[in-house]
């Protein structure tokens, strides 16, 4: 049975055999059979035409449609979204045909759209850094093969790279990365470009995205600007994406055994330090390694680096001194009663920031819903707070009972506070 041939690869038949050309030499170069070629020449000589052209589709009586559709869409300059014109005919007219009908009444009926072209852009040194995550399978780090992934940060003017290995692509992980990614580069680049994974962006996508809360906080504690590309659009982090297929061909420890994650990673910025040394930076013309070198003075200085968190909430500090957080109560010193504080939820503790800078630090998710800590009832007042009434005889005494070693304790503790009231 003939092979189905595009129209232009018939005319392409005809138009090699009219100059004489064998037909097996026609065959070989359209990679068909010579008995296609024979087919299709003697229908052309016969001037039969294809009679599935000739049937009606059923897309056909919505031609009109289709016109007015695609001409309200012609000023924007965007190709024909043929996917949304094939869900707006079932929505809105009752269309029972398929997709690829529409697709194949688009392609006859409407030009090619344009070449989309689009701006190569080189970044000044220490402006942007463009980060992404790759997925590792059959990783063994002692406990058997394992899928982990590979957090990529990239300097998007020397090319220095950063590949920081973890079990998971969570709040926590995405933070702890970046804390690890940023002490490599030995600074913070001005702006760092981002995919739209929920991590980063919460909602939306691109410039019109809304930032996700806990990274926004991050990113102002370290001090970047979030730049999250437009969806579907790889080459504006092409560099990232770049690494990544990096860390495919010159640190994929896929089929290696390894002790330990940490042992995974130390290999890995190893490998990485190599290749850096070795490979040019395009736009310098030498070293990544070197460029890196001449980039770190345009870089920020590294700060003290947040703990990693997944969760940053505002809470009133209420006039018991405390803060509730996540079913619990946590103190905080007194002198910020009446005001909101940032509560971050960290990798087994809380941290509580006043101004940007933290203020207290208490374990999180315990058994005790209620936290003590005298100390935040200590001090003197200012202008707008009261200091707390200091504890009396009785309440100083049980704090000292309180705080003293169980076999230090009286063994009567009723006699020791009534000595106090007499």
């Amino acid at each position: 049975m003939p092979v189905h041939l595009l129209e232009e690869e018939v005319v392409t038949i005809r138009v090699l055999a009219e100059k004489g050309q064998k037909k097996s030499e026609i065959a070989k170069a359209l990679n068909v059979t010579e008995g296609t070629v024979r087919y299709h020449l003697r229908r052309e000589a016969k001037g039969e035409v294809d009679g599935r052209r000739l049937k009606s589709r059923k897309v056909d009586p919505y031609s009109e449609v289709i016109k007015e559709w695609a001409s309200d869409r012609e000023g924007s300059g965007r190709p024909i979204n043929v996917r949304e014109l094939y869900e707006d005919l079932i929505l809105e007219y009752g269309y029972t045909g398929s997709y690829k009908s529409v697709l194949r009444y688009i392609r006859h009926n409407f030009p090619k759209p344009k070449i989309r072209t689009y701006r190569r852009v080189e970044t000044p040194p220490g402006a942007q850094s463009q980060t992404d995550w790759g997925e590792f399978k059959d990783i063994d780090i002692g406990l058997g093969p394992q899928s982990l992934h590979a957090f990529v940060m990239t300097l998007s003017h020397s090319r220095k790279p950063a590949v920081i290995w973890s079990h998971s692509e969570d709040q926590l992980g995405w933070l702890s990365c970046h804390n690890a990614a940023y002490r490599r580069f030995l600074g913070i680049a001005a702006v760092n470009r981002i995919d739209n994974l929920k991590t980063g962006i919460a909602q939306g996508a691109g410039a019109w995205g809304k930032t996700n809360k806990v990274y926004r906080a991050y990113a102002k504690a370290v001090g970047f600007h979030i730049d999250a590309c437009a969806p579907r659009r790889a080459y504006e982090k092409g560099k990232v994406e770049a690494k990544v297929r990096l860390a495919r061909l010159r640190a994929n420890p896929e089929g290696q055994v390894f002790d330990s994650l940490e042992h995974l990673q130390s290999w890995t910025d190893e490998r990485l330090d190599m290749w850096s040394r070795k490979a040019v930076c395009p736009i310098t013309g030498l070293s990544v390694y070197e460029s890196w070198q001449q980039e770190l003075g345009h870089l920020a200085p590294l700060p003290i680096l947040p703990e990693p968190f997944d969760i940053a909430v505002t809470r009133p500090v209420y006039p018991d001194c405390m803060v509730y957080f996540e079913n619990h109560s946590y103190p905080v010193p007194f002198i910020h009663v009446g005001k909101e504080v940032e509560v971050r939820g960290c990798a087994g503790k809380v941290q509580i920031l006043a101004d940007g800078r933290v203020i207290k630090e208490h374990p999180r998710g315990t058994l005790e819903r209620l936290i003590y800590d005298p100390s935040c009832y200590e001090g003197d007042g200012d202008a707008r707070v009261i200091a707390p009434p200091p504890l009396g005889s009785m309440g100083s005494r049980l704090q000292e009972i309180m705080d003293m070693a169980v076999e230090q304790r009286p063994v009567d503790l009723y006699a020791a506070l009534a000595e106090v009231a007499r």
